[in-house]
Formats: C-alpha cells, structure tokens, sequence
C-alpha cells in the first residue's frame, strides 16, 4: 500500500519537528528510549563482555520452545548515539522467535562520549568472543550471522571488514537493513536519495550528519573505511550478504551501492528494497506489511 497523502502530511510534520540531535542529543534518546520501550515479554539473559577492561552489556534472547538453528549477533541502529538494548528488545524477540535463533544484541558505547571507533571495537571484541564460544549455545561458528540496522548496519560490515583484515573468522552470513555506508550525506552527496528522501521521512539527511558529527573523532577518519565502508579499496572474502533498503529512506542508495560493490569484488549478495517503507521500518509493529516482508527475506536468508 502506499504511502498516502495524510501520511505524508504526517511524516512532514515530525521530519521538521525532531529535535537538533547535535544540539540536544540527550533528549533525542530519552525519545527514542520512551517511543520503543519494551513491550515484549521473552525468554532473556543480561550479560557482559569484557572488552579492555569495559564490561559490554549484552543480552541474549533464546527461541521459546524451540532448538536454535541459528546465532544472530545483532547491532543496534540509533545514528551511534542513540538507542540500546532496551529500545531493540522488541525487535530482537521478535527477530529470534521468527528466525529460530540465538539473538545476541549488543550495547555498545554510545558518541559523543564514545567517539568512534569504540563503539565499533566493542562489537568487533564481542564478535570475537561469541564465536570463539560458539559451541556453548550448541551450535558450530558457521552458524553466525552478524546483522544490524541504520548505524547497526554500518558497524555490522565493517566489522566483517575488520575481521578479515586482522586474519579473524569470518561468518558466512551478514544482514545490513538500511545501512549506513556512505561518509557524505549533505547536498553534494552521489547518492539521488539523500537529496529525494532527506527532509519529509523522519530520517532527514541533515539528521544523518549531525548524528556523523557527533559520531566522528576527527576529519581522518571520513577516509576510514570502518567509518565508511563503501569506500574501502578491497571489499573481498566477505560474508554472503543481504542488504535491506527502504524505498523512502535517504541511505537507500548508498546502501544498495554498498552491496554493488560487494558483488564486484566477488561475495555473494542478495538486495531488496521495501516498498513505501521509510526508515526504519523494522521498529514498527510486526503486523506492518514492510515488517513481515523482511522478515520472510531474512528467514530465506538464513536457511537456504
């Protein structure tokens, strides 16, 4: 179905209405945090990981009554500033009940105060461990997958990047829904849908650079390819690859290019854009058509 006029008139109004995130950002996560409490009462287990000293939360979720086939290590979206285990607790049960999976979901440490790349070191570090300990969820590490949306989706292929860079395993699989790729999302962007998707969607692209702005540590690292993936010279020996885009999202572009690039250095890659989906779809009830559409890919994905 699509989107219809008084839709639109109601994205419009929260697009120009949403709070300066590089100004209060705090109050962008108490928002974000009360819109997505959790709802879903699930078979769970809080954790941590040990990462050079930081105790990473963690929490894993179990499918009900059921052996899992799979272990998900999944990444939260937020823009890197926003969002927590707590705001994705509702998308990560209903993640491992429709996948049949362990779901790891990772609480790294937020920007500002945690600049990149520590956040990103804490999903590498936690990466590693969980497949070193594979075995304890009675499973084999060529059943993981890393997965995650938005910024969870940035963090998800570049530590698929990392790992191969640092001679780790890698897993078989990755999931990137609505991923950030790109490092530019002002007005001079390559990419048509920063300019087509980046002020009447929620998600404008002067939201994106101010969460960039609060997420970077300094101008070197708009050339690093774990900030950017799409700019990494050598995009090869990566996971089989499913890339999730909205049709109104303004990093829809950019990560469908991602998945080009994928797909030119060799990996297998798999890319579906949702129709009449914004960003960040996946938060919305599981009865949302878009919802329901992507779980049945990511279901494919994982057991074909």
């Amino acid at each position: 179905m699509a989107i219809s006029k008084a839709m639109q008139v109601a994205l419009r109004a929260i697009s120009r209405h949403n709070p300066n995130v590089k100004d209060n950002y705090a109050l962008s996560r108490k928002i974000f945090d009360t819109i997505h409490h959790p709802i879903v009462k699930y078979d769970m287990m809080d954790k941590t990981i040990d990462v050079d000293g930081f105790d990473v939360p963690v929490r894993l979720f179990s499918p009900q009554g059921m052996t899992a086939q799979h272990i998900l290590i999944f990444f939260h979206g937020g823009g890197w500033v926003t969002g927590n285990i707590e705001s994705y607790t509702n998308m990560c049960s209903r993640l491992s009940k429709a996948t049949n999976s362990w779901v790891i979901s990772v609480d790294y440490r937020l920007a500002p105060e945690n600049p990149f790349p520590t956040g990103l070191l804490d999903c590498y570090e936690v990466t590693k461990t969980v497949i070193a300990d594979a075995e304890k969820f009675g499973l084999c590490r060529e059943n993981i997958t890393l997965i995650g949306d938005s910024a969870g989706g940035n963090l998800t292929a570049a530590v698929s990047l990392m790992l191969r860079d640092n001679n780790q395993y890698v897993p078989e699989k990755q999931i990137l829904i609505y991923p950030a790729t790109y490092n530019d999302h002002s007005p001079d962007s390559p990419f048509p849908s920063i300019v087509e998707n980046g002020s009447d969607y929620v998600l404008t692209s002067q939201r994106v650079q101010d969460f960039l702005s609060l997420y970077i540590s300094s101008t070197a690292d708009l050339t690093n390819p774990y900030f950017a993936p799409l700019i990494a010279t050598d995009l090869s020996n990566q996971p089989e690859t499913l890339i999730v885009t909205a049709q109104y999202c303004p990093l829809r572009d950019e990560g469908e290019a991602y998945g080009n690039r994928l797909s030119l250095c060799g990996n297998l890659v798999h890319t579906h854009c949702i129709p009449d989906a914004i960003h960040g779809f996946m938060l919305l009830p599981p009865a949302c058509l878009a919802v329901k559409s992507t779980y049945e890919l990511i279901v494919n994905f994982l057991n074909e």
